[in-house]
């Protein structure tokens, strides 16, 4: 138990998304409209409801009225952006390390060739022109 008081809401709130988030998933599981009142350690109530409280509030005072609400609609359309620019993301990275193992790849052929093949200075003085003995 968290014996502070200003320790108590610190962890609530950082754990608040998470508890939302997991609200949000109960209620898609089940299908159905819900409301949740949760109350932080200070007792400040914090609310969350599925479309949304409002849809939710009107249904329940207009005598089950039914409320057209598209927030699911532009929950599911936000998702597949994120999802989208996730692609696009790995896609960029996975071209740039193609592109680096290509690169990787024709700079060690280059250095293995030219370990093979006799260099200039690594040829006998007796070999060598008189320009190159200049050089």
């Amino acid at each position: 138990m968290i014996e502070n008081d200003d320790d108590q809401l610190i962890t609530f709130l950082k754990r608040q998304l998470g508890i939302y988030k997991k609200i949000g998933e109960l209620s898609s599981l089940c299908g159905n409209e819900i409301f949740f009142i949760i109350f932080s350690p200070a007792g400040k109530p914090f609310t969350f409801g599925h479309p949304s409280i409002e849809s939710i509030a009107n249904r329940f005072l207009n005598g089950n009225i039914p409320v057209i609400d598209d927030a699911h609609a532009l929950i599911e359309a936000h998702r597949m952006v994120r999802i989208n620019r996730v692609i696009q993301l790995y896609n960029e990275v996975h071209n740039q390390m193609d592109a680096s193992n290509e690169t990787r790849k024709v700079l060690t052929q280059q250095v293995t060739s030219g370990t093979n093949s006799n260099c200039w200075w690594e040829t006998p003085l007796d070999q060598l022109n008189p320009r190159e003995l200049y050089e």
